[in-house]
């Protein structure tokens, strides 16, 4: 099949393909015209893929992963990939922190500007940049 047909199998934009083929998730054939022709795994490839981005691993892990996927994004057992996988769930538990830490500076920053208006009616007035 063509870029579009998989395009339209998958939901995925063909510019989207074109750079999982480019960061090595995906290997196409390339007929003598030089159009890429994927087989019918493709699609469940790609299908991987997303789940993958949707769990928040980047191309560079995926790119470890993906061999060691199922059909079910299960992950088989392949050397480094589950650490591969444990350095990436350290730093998503880092940057939740992160954002947690920033959403309470944030609410307490809200809380005293609030607070020092006092009982007046008037809000300071922001202008949109």
């Amino acid at each position: 099949m063509l870029i579009g047909e998989l395009a339209a199998r998958t939901g995925t934009s063909e510019r989207l393909l074109r750079y999982y083929e480019r960061v090595g998730l995906l290997r196409p054939e390339r007929e003598p015209n030089g159009y890429r022709a994927y087989d019918e795994t493709a699609v469940e490839t790609v299908e991987r893929i997303r789940a993958l981005l949707a769990a928040g691993l980047p191309t560079r892990v995926i790119r470890q992963v993906l061999p060691c996927t199922t059909a079910e994004t299960a992950v088989a057992p392949c050397p480094g990939v589950l650490n591969a996988l444990r350095e990436q769930l350290d730093a998503l538990d880092r940057r939740s922190a992160e954002i947690a830490a920033a959403r309470s500076l944030l609410s307490r920053t809200i809380a005293a500007t609030e607070a020092s208006l006092g009982d007046s009616d008037e809000r300071p007035v922001t202008t949109a940049s």
